[in-house]
């Protein structure tokens, strides 16, 4: 549990309780780094950074497999972008790492806004945290490239988040659909091949050619992020009530993203084991 809150003096149990875990501390930047739990049992550091004036925030960790994972939601644009840089298989013939970039749009309620971020500090920076709610699995199909070159009006951060990736930008068919009804260019998006318009694709981890076109999937979890502002009440001396925010409530939650890729040998990791 994490609290942001400012505890009436009349209210000395959640006060003491705010003591345990996160304070404000307004003013002292923006950067919280929270130690994690990931799935395959290993702890991880993750930084959560929050710009006020870009109305963003940033979450990045590492994978036990080495993979950097790296979350933003913008939410002046409703966009939120998710960067994986894998480490590459030099042996057969990779880069050094391959980075993939997934676009798609931001909901409300996913994440807390970045000012709530911004006052988020830690007491126990050594305690590993475990969110309060896991959240489903989310099933994204990825049928349309980005253009990177002409990304800009989608989102700010695009470019530099997925410079690496260039040729591996991906986003939904229904969320392009939402952009350019807001007047986004068309000339932005570009289709992919479509499993129901060409058959004979296969999953990647069941084609055996490495220069074959495939399916390819990826999946990747948040294990710990702010989702949800909490609220209190309290009364003043005349009985007046009144609320404020007092903590938030941490979720994880995972996403798996299936795209087609012109060989297999940019989806490695979906070989059969």
């Amino acid at each position: 549990m994490f609290a942001s809150c400012i505890c009436a003096a009349s209210v000395r149990t959640l006060t003491r309780l705010c003591a345990l875990v996160l304070v404000v501390a307004v003013g002292l930047g923006s950067e919280l780094r929270v130690r994690v739990r990931l799935s395959d049992g290993l702890v991880t550091e993750e930084v959560l950074e929050a710009d006020n004036e870009r109305d963003s925030i940033s979450l990045e960790f590492k994978q036990g497999d080495g993979t950097l994972i790296t979350f933003v939601a913008d939410f002046k644009q409703d966009v939120k972008i998710f960067r994986a840089l894998i480490l590459g298989e030099l042996e057969r013939g990779q880069n050094q790492y391959q980075a993939l970039c997934f676009i798609s749009r931001l909901n409300r309620n996913e994440i807390i806004p970045s000012e709530s971020m911004a006052r988020l500090r830690q007491k126990n920076p050594q305690a590993i945290r475990l969110a309060e709610e896991r959240r489903g699995l989310e099933q994204l199909t990825m049928s349309v490239a980005v253009n990177l070159s002409r990304a800009l009006q989608l989102s700010s951060h695009i470019h530099n988040m997925c410079s690496e990736a260039r040729e591996a930008i991906y986003t939904r068919e229904s969320d392009v659909k939402h952009w350019l009804d807001k007047g986004v260019d068309g000339s932005i998006f570009e289709g992919l091949p479509q499993t129901t318009e060409v058959p004979s694709f296969q999953a990647c981890h069941s084609t055996k050619d490495l220069w074959q076109p495939c399916l390819c999937t990826y999946s990747l979890r948040l294990e710990w992020y702010p989702c949800l502002l909490k609220y209190c009440r309290s009364r003043d001396t005349t009985g007046k009530g009144s609320t404020y925010k007092c903590g938030i409530k941490s979720c994880s939650k995972g996403y798996h993203f299936t795209y087609y890729v012109p060989q297999k040998q940019l989806c490695l990791w979906n070989e059969e084991t």
